[in-house]
Parts: C-alpha cells; structure tokens; sequence
C-alpha cells in the first residue's frame, strides 16, 4: 500500500562503541525508509533515568516517509538490531536507540505504538536536537512547538 509522504522525527541515541559513527550509519541506513533526512548535530548527554551508565550520544532526524507508522517502527527497530540493539532489560545500555517522536500530526495509541512519543516533551536530550532542525514543528496534543517545549523545560 502507498501513502502520501509523512514528515517525521526521530530521536536517535547510543552510549556503548562507537557513537558517532554509530548514529551517522544509523542515520544512513534510515534513509530507506525515510527521504530528505535532515541530522541535527550530535550532543553529549548524561544518563537520563536508566541508572549509572555510560553518557549518550543523542540526535535527531527529521524527514518524511510514505510507511505506515507501524511500519515505520518496525524499520527503525530492524536499523536497531543491525547496530546490535540488545535488551537485557528495560533501560539497559545500548548501541543504538531509535525512537519515533512524530509521524505528522498522527496522534496513535497502540499496543506497542504510541505517537507522539508519550515522554519526548520531558527530555532535553530529545528535544533539543530536534529544536534545531523542527523548532517550528508542532506537537499535535499540546499544539505547541518543539522550541516552546524546549523553553518550557528549561525554563526559558
């Protein structure tokens, strides 16, 4: 089935290899699914509720796609397992972290697919890639931008 083009974001993260290279191939291999990728700049970040670990690298994507987001999902968590995603446990460190924090302004709630990202507008280490390439980019159940979200937590 073909659908119209989708814009999208994508939170990617990693604290285990190497990071860098790790996020620019992961963002390579998203180009499958997903044209005109845009990669924000790359931040270092501390462990955000997953225990001591070792620091993250996280960024963002944005582009647009014309898969269903159930599928869309399933290619990021295929682009995971590639990296050598492994999850021991919930919150476990890894390679490669994808996650889909917007699919148009789709606002879905399933079992295993929840769009918007049901946490993205409480972590910095999300939205502050993000700001930087989809500032102007709306959540659907705030109606706010990603750079009002941002401001927000940071309290600016």
């Amino acid at each position: 089935m073909s659908f119209k083009l989708v814009p999208v974001a994508i939170a990617l993260g990693g604290n285990l290899g190497d990071r860098e290279r790790t996020l620019r191939d992961a963002a390579a291999a998203l180009q499958r699914s997903i044209c005109d990728l845009r990669l924000s700049t790359f931040h270092d970040t501390e462990p955000a509720g997953v225990g001591p670990q070792p620091r993250f690298l996280n960024a963002a994507a944005t582009g647009r796609t014309r898969l269903a987001a159930r599928d869309l999902l399933g290619a990021l968590l295929d682009v995971e397992r590639r990296f050598g995603r492994k999850r021991p446990y919930p919150g476990a460190p890894r390679t490669l972290d994808l996650d889909l924090i917007l699919y148009g302004d789709a606002v879905i709630a399933e079992a295993g697919l929840e769009v918007p990202h049901p946490r993205f507008r409480e972590r910095r280490f999300v939205l502050a890639p993000l700001a930087e390439i989809a500032g102007d980019w709306r959540d659907p159940v705030t109606g706010r931008t990603v750079g009002e979200l941002l401001r927000l937590l940071v309290g600016g």
